[in-house]
Parts: structure tokens; sequence; C-alpha cells
């Protein structure tokens, strides 16, 4: 029978594009098919690919600026993570063509996680300008035809989904009357952003003349609902210098651009509108010692100086919320100010008052106030207007207090005009001893109690999602208030909230959302009867004044930390010791070298908050810290430049953890000169680690006393094996039998009351999680058996597994392991392929005398830089055991005299 020439047509595109041809069935995806949502059953796939055009091609071009470009970058400038598709070069993993495309989109694959924002037509929109912007002429291979027969082959519907709806969940939220983070002040006409880009290390931009607030706290002054966000009139405060930086009006607040807030890379918010007034980076106040404005920072090798003034100097104390009212505390010498804005009129022309309380110093003060051609009037006493230097600047004697308003306008404003009409300046101390709550909603969700399935179980402490804030529920820290029934958990975007109800196994929560405006909280710590939140500014201690269960106060108990405009210089974790000090690291600057001496850094702040210092060195983006018992702690890196793949660190005070970049690097660059890790972690096994935790309850079944890795890469928890011998650290990881969490997964506390653990976390980028932004969940041992391994020792005797329950012996054979091991090479490029792997033949495997600790002899088994096993066993009660385990070997231990005993973790929680 002749084959006809449609036929023929088909079975060539077959042949040709057999790697390229829909998804294969056993395709690996991360979002399985009953997770999607219900228009996915009913696409009309070929009606979306045959309507491609130049509006879709231009519609494509800007989801790919907003969602892609960060990650996969173009053929010029690499992305943030250079081990993303370059889809101008490489070949696609899991087909070409544009439905197969569609499904990695869709489901995710790989590290590629699922774009669960994007509609069907924006999806095949950005394939239609990838195919011709990088396909069609720079990679041709890839370009995989569409024909009628290939639309004929698309799955069917009656559907294209629903339209593409506006995503701005950063500009409506409602972040309370001020936000602290780093802006740009910037009118909405300045020219673009000057950003370096190109291969790294990234070149550092000339900055000096961008007006940057690196501590700015912007304050919305015109009344209404919805926050700063909201606003039309702003103030922009420079917590490191103590000066107004600028005020400025308009519509839109700043323009979001920054990695938390619309999830761009590389980049940092400027304000959006008019300025009126604008300040330079100098000291807002003039040294009380010697009366002049010379900055005495710590100057980068960019040329620009960095972190607060010194504390003799000024120094910030923190600010008070009154309702809408924010009142900025500091000290200038030893006199201290409370200082407050107001918006005011005159005509059509928008002023600013600037109220300020100034109490008696033992020196006599000048702050500048703005440039002499901005319109400035005063009113109140013991203060006089001056100008100095191109400068208004205000006067204040020794042993005077003083009590003034200072009105200012853009030049030319009628400020003495508007000002005959107003009241005295108010009285800011009125506004210090706690007032009505701004957010005073109590909210509910549900718990949802887990399936009793296996040895530990999962709830689900469900977030309020739908709250009248728009919040975007991002959780980041968590520690549990006395009792243990209620917990404090900051959120990314700035805010910290009481949780009530947690300890109750099935039933409805209670949250207060109890602080707002903070910078990047990525760390909560209950001590000593306060509440102290880890900032990418400082740490701050929220202060109840009025027992009405709202911060009123927000105290900067240490503001030392160096901030710049990185998007990648996060403040990770809060931690402390025995002798009340606290812990925080702080990340180094991506695929640029380091500024500041913080960059790369775990630093230690003294239990009085007047002191940090750098406690070791070397690290790329530590995801939290865990404080030992005996002094050390475990630090968490991620897989980039200088960083192979991702690292678990056990730290031991002055030593460097190999990122070239991070700031004072030694010399000498090779693996030698820095501290190795206790082991590498391969990222298809868990893409990003984050903060680590002792298990300490004995209420947590057979896994109480383990060390507990969490995943914010792949939202899962991991036991860390450990084994230490003479001088060597190492260890391997195994992930618990619970089901993989929807988001990221980076802080977790054992709470007292229940002995159960609590864990959350969010997704934003470098995760595989992105079903949901945020979750909460309570991890709890059922009672049922655990089948995990619980220690493991490479022994110059073979490979010595521990289980936790009790194995059948006949299941104890060699092919029920499978053993491989790779290397890594480390360098300035973005980690590291595999080297060297091989798989290694096990010849032996033997059943202790305990029933569950096994011998795998394993010729050729020695130091590596990585080690998987692989293992298929059985129960003693015939149940499957099965897993992996992946770890590092740095040595082989000779064999003790006798093993098979339980395993004792390297460092006991302290009961």
């Amino acid at each position: 029978m002749p084959i006809s020439a449609t036929t023929l047509r088909v079975l060539l595109l077959l042949v040709l594009c057999a790697a390229c041809r829909p998804p294969r069935p056993h395709t690996t995806y991360l979002l399985d098919r009953p997770a999607l949502p219900e228009y996915e059953r009913t696409i009309d796939h070929a009606r979306l690919v045959s309507g491609w055009d130049d509006a879709s091609y231009r519609r494509g071009q800007a989801t790919y600026r907003t969602a892609c470009y960060t990650c996969h970058g173009d053929p010029d400038n690499p992305g943030s993570i250079p081990t993303s598709r370059r889809f101008w070069q490489e070949p696609f993993r899991n087909g070409a063509d544009p439905y197969a495309l569609y499904q990695t989109l869709t489901r995710g694959f790989g590290l590629m996680p699922p774009q669960v924002r994007l509609t069907p037509r924006e999806k095949y929109d950005v394939i239609h300008f990838l195919r011709e912007e990088y396909l069609r002429t720079r990679n041709p291979r890839q370009l995989v035809p569409v024909t009628e027969a290939y639309l004929a082959g698309l799955p069917t519907g009656d559907s294209i989904g629903p339209d593409p709806q506006p995503y701005r969940p950063w500009a409506e939220m409602d972040y309370g009357d001020f936000l602290i983070h780093t802006y740009e002040l910037a009118n909405s006409d300045d020219p673009p952003r000057r950003i370096s880009g190109g291969r790294s290390p990234l070149p550092n931009e000339d900055l000096r003349d961008v007006n940057f607030a690196y501590k700015g706290i912007a304050i919305r002054l015109d009344d209404g609902p919805g926050g700063v966000a909201a606003g039309t009139a702003f103030v922009l405060f420079d917590h490191d210098l103590m000066r107004l930086t600028g005020f400025w009006t308009g519509a839109g607040f700043i323009d979001y651009e920054g990695i938390l807030l619309n999830d761009r890379h590389n980049i940092y918010p400027r304000t959006v509108g008019t300025i009126r007034i604008e300040n330079p980076i100098t000291p807002g106040w003039a040294n009380p010692a010697t009366g002049d404005f010379a900055d005495p920072r710590f100057v980068a090798v960019d040329g620009r100086p960095f972190g607060p003034l010194p504390r003799q100097w000024a120094h910030y104390t923190g600010l008070y919320r009154h309702g809408s009212r924010v009142v900025i505390a500091y000290t200038v010498g030893d006199a201290a100010v409370l200082e407050s804005y107001d918006l005011q009129r005159g005509g059509d022309a928008p002023i600013v008052s600037r109220t300020l309380d100034i109490a008696s110093s033992s020196t006599p003060l000048t702050m500048r106030v703005a440039p002499a051609g901005a319109a400035v009037h005063l009113a109140g006493h013991g203060a006089t207007l001056a100008q100095e230097s191109g400068f208004h600047v205000l006067k204040v004697p020794a042993g005077t207090p003083a009590h003034v308003a200072l009105w200012m306008a853009a030049p030319g404003v009628d400020v003495e005009s508007a000002i005959r009409a107003a009241a005295p300046p108010l009285d800011l101390r009125q506004f210090t001893r706690g007032g009505p709550a701004r957010d005073s909603a109590v909210l509910s969700s549900p718990i949802v109690r887990g399936v009793d399935r296996d040895a530990y179980a999962v709830d689900v402490l469900t977030l309020p999602q739908e709250n009248p804030w728009k919040s975007r529920m991002r959780p980041t820290g968590i520690d549990f208030l006395p009792g243990g029934d209620a917990a404090i958990v900051s959120t990314i975007d700035g805010e910290v909230w009481r949780v009530e109800g947690l300890t109750q196994p099935q039933g409805v929560l209670q949250w207060h959302r109890i602080a707002t405006g903070l910078f990047e909280p990525l760390g909560v710590k209950y001590h000593q009867g306060a509440i102290y939140v880890g900032c990418r500014d400082q740490i701050v201690v929220l202060r109840d004044l009025d027992d009405d269960g709202h911060s009123d106060f927000y105290e900067s108990f240490n503001s030392d930390h160096q901030v710049t405009e990185h998007f990648h210089e996060f403040a990770m974790g809060l931690q402390t010791d025995a002798a009340g000090n606290f812990y925080y690291a702080k990340s180094a600057r991506h695929a640029r070298t380091a500024l500041i001496p913080q960059h790369g850094t775990l630093i230690r702040v003294s239990p009085d908050g007047r002191t940090s210092a750098i406690v070791a060195t070397g690290f790329r983006a530590a995801n939290g810290v865990l404080v030992n018992p005996d002094g050390s702690f475990i630090v968490t890196d991620q897989e980039g430049y200088w960083t192979p793949m991702n690292r678990i660190n056990w730290v031991e005070p002055g030593g460097f953890y190999g990122n070239m970049y991070g700031y004072g690097a030694p010399a000498d660059a090779s693996d030698q000169a820095m501290r190795p890790p206790l082991l590498w972690l391969d990222s298809k096994f868990d893409r990003s680690p984050a903060e680590l935790l002792w298990a300490d309850s004995r209420r947590w079944g057979p896994l109480d006393g383990s060390l507990l890795s969490l995943s914010y890469g792949t939202g899962r928890i991991f036991a860390v094996l450990t084994q230490f011998f003479d001088r060597t650290k190492q260890g391997a990881v195994v992930a618990l039998p619970i089901p993989q969490f929807p988001t990221g997964i980076i802080r977790g506390r054992f709470n007292e009351k229940d002995g159960q653990l609590y864990v959350l976390g969010l997704s934003a980028w470098a995760t595989n999680q992105m079903t949901q932004v945020g979750g909460f969940y309570r991890v709890r041992y059922t009672g049922r058996p655990l089948r995990l391994p619980i220690a493991m020792k490479a022994r110059t005797t073979g490979l010595e597994l521990t289980f936790a329950s009790s194995l059948a012996r006949a299941a104890v054979r060699p092919e029920a392991f499978t053993v491989s091991v790779w290397d890594l090479q480390r360098s300035s490029g973005y980690g590291s392929k595999r080297y060297n792997v091989r798989t290694l033949r096990a010849d032996r495997a033997s059943l202790g005398a305990d029933g569950r600790t096994v011998t795998v002899q394993v010729p050729g088994l020695g130091p590596t830089w990585v080690v998987e096993v692989a293992y298929d066993l059985r129960a003693a009660d015939g149940a499957a055991v099965e897993g992996v385990v992946q770890g590092t070997i740095h040595a082989l231990e000779a064999p003790t005299p006798a093993t098979g005993a339980t395993p004792e973790p390297a460092v006991p929680p302290q009961r």
C-alpha cells in the first residue's frame, strides 16, 4: 500500500525530531497533572500556536524580560544563574517543539520551576519569542518546524485559558505607613540606571553621584488607606547618616525594581514622582566634637562610603508608631533627638514640615536642613536658621533644648505665608508612649492535619492569604513565645505576626499583624522576654509600650550593618549563644567582588547590641546560621562563583570558606587555602540548602538528637549524618520520608510544649518549589516505624550505614547498593560539572548484630568530593526500605572495636 505524501511528511518529522516531540510519558516533572489548574485540561494548543504573529512576539519579549531574563540572560549577558539553559546555543533537555516547551514551563523540569503565574497564552507567546529571537538564527537545530501535521497532533481542546492579568502584588500590598529599604532618590524622568553586565566579576559602576539611602525609611505623608505604596507624598530618612534624603510627591511611590519586590535581579528600587527637596550623601548633623561634616566612614574600592556614623557622633535608636504617625529617634553626641514629618500646603504647592525635639547637648549642634535654594522657614524655639556652605543649617546652642518645626518646599514656594496660620510645633513626646494600633484586625486560618502514614506526618498551618493588607505572606522567621502555643513569624515583606493556637491538633489559628515596614527580615528570636527581628539594616527589638499586643517602638538593638544597593546582600538568620551574643550571616554580592568588610561573613553582635565582630569569612549566600553548644557554627552556602556546589559548612571562628568574591579573601585561591565543608551537596539533590537545626525533643521519635537541614531549593528536610574522627569532619544527608513542601523551607524551631518541629519558608528565586509563595507547617512524629539511615561512616573496611529500624537479613546483599562518586572543580566560574564520575561495585554486604547496621565493602572507595549511595532493602517486617544518601568523604576512618551502636550526634543539643 503506497504511503501518502502527508504521511511521509509526518514520519519524516517524527524521525528528525524524535527528541523534540511532546514529552515522553516517563518524563519526570516537578508538578503533577492533578496539581494543574482545571483549564489546562481543555487548552486548544493548536489555536495558540497557529495564532503566532508580531503582537505575540512583542508580548513574549515582554514576558521574557520579566519572567525569564533574570536567570537566563541573553547572548551578551549571562543570567544570574549561568547554569540556566542558554537557548541560543544549547539543546533543550525536555524537547524543543512548542508543546514540549509548554510542558516544561507549565510543570517544571530539572532545575526549571513551573511558571505558575503565566497563562497559556503568555507561555506560548514567550515560546514564540524564543524561537524567533534565539533559535531561528542562532540555534536552528532546536527550531522544530510547525506544520499542519504537527498542529494536528497536538492535544485538542476548546479554550485558550484565562486572559493574562496584571500581576503587581508588590505594588498592591499595604506595607504600613513606612517601609525601610535601600532606595535611589530619583525623578520619574531621570535617565536609566547605570548597571554593568557581562561576565563575572561584573565591573563596579561609578555610582558616587547617585543619591542612595542605603538604610532608607520611606514615610507616607498624605492621608488615606493602603499604606506607603498608595501614597502621593513621601519623605526619605537615611538612618546611617541621620539625614533627610529627600521629599517627593507623585503617585506610585517607587518603581519596585528588586529581587524581593518584582523578582528582578541586579537592580534596586527608585523613587517615582517629582523631587521637591533633596540632600546629598553627607552626614545630616555636624560632628558634635569638631563641628564639621567630613564623612569618616569606611570607603569601598568604588569610592563610596558605607555603614553608620560612629556611635559617639550620631546613633539611630529606633522609631515610634502612633496610629499613622512615625517618629524617628536618634542621638547626636549626648543629645536625644525625636523627629516627625507632616504634609502641609502653600496654595497648590506641597510643603513638608519637619518637627524636631532636641534635648540639651553639652556641645553646639549643627544640622543640614536643605540646599540653600530650597524654601525653608523655622518655627519654634531653642534653635536658629542660618546658611553655610550652600545649605540651610539649623543651629542649636550648647545647653539649650530645642523644639522646632522646619517648613520646607521647592524653590519659589511661599513657605512663610503658609506657616503663619500653622499651629505651634507638635510635642513629639506624646507619641512615644504607645497609641492606637493601625493593624487591629485578627485573621483566622485552619490547621489541616496530615495523614499518619509514615513515621512523620505534615500538618499544614494555613497562612491567611486573604487579608485586608494584600500581604503576600512569605514567611522568613519563627520563634515561640513562652508556653509554646503562640509564635512570632516574620515575612520578607517587612511584617511581623503573632500566631496563636499552634499546638492544637486541629482547629483554627489566630493571626495578629504586630509590626510592618521592616527591611527584609530573615530571622526572629525571642530572647529574655523580648522579640528580636534580624533585618538587612539592623536587629530590631519590638516594644509594646501600652500592652495592646502591637509594636509601638521599633528599637534598633544594633545597626552596625553595612548596606549597599546590591540585590543579593541578604542578612540571614538570627540566633543566640549561651552568653547572649547574637549571630547572623551576611551574603556577598553574587557575581561581583566585595565592597564592604561584611560581605560574605558570619557576624556576632554583643549581648548589649553595642558592638559587632566578624567571626568567619568566605561565604557566598549563607542562608542562616546554627549555633552549636560547643561554640562552633553551621552555615550553608549556595552553588555559584567560587562555590562549585552547595556546601554545608561546620564553621570555626577565623575560618575562610571558599568564596574569593567575599571580603578579605586570601591571595591564595587554591582549595588548600579554604576550610573544607562538612559536605558538598549536589544541586540535583538539594538545589539550595537553608538553615540547619538540632532536633532536641524526646517526643520527636528516633530522630531526636539528629541534625536537620532545611531545603529552600527542593522543599525538603534532610537528616545530616555526621562523622567526626581525628581532625576530620565529614557527613552526608538523606531526605526525611515526608511529602515535599510546595514552597521553599528556610527556618524551623522545635516547640517545647508539644515537642514537634515547625518549619516555614517562601519561594522567590533559585527554588524548584514555586507552587505556593509561602508556607507554614508542623512536622509531627506519629509513632510509626522510621525506615531511614540515621548514620553513615566511611571506614577503611567499607561504608557503614545504620538504620533507625531493623532490616531483613536476607535483603542485605551487594546488589542492593549502588555507589556513585564524582569530583568537582572550584573556580571563578559558576558551579562545576561532575568530573571523574564512576559507579563502584559493592562486592560484599553484611548486617551487624544489632540488625540495623550494614557494612558495604566497596573496592576503590576513597576520599571523594561527592559520594552517593542508593539502597533498596527490606525491613524486618517486610516493608520496603529505599532511598539515597549523598555526602562527602574527606578521609576513611579506621574501624572501631565495636560497631553497630546507636550513633550519637557530633554535638548533641543541650536540654
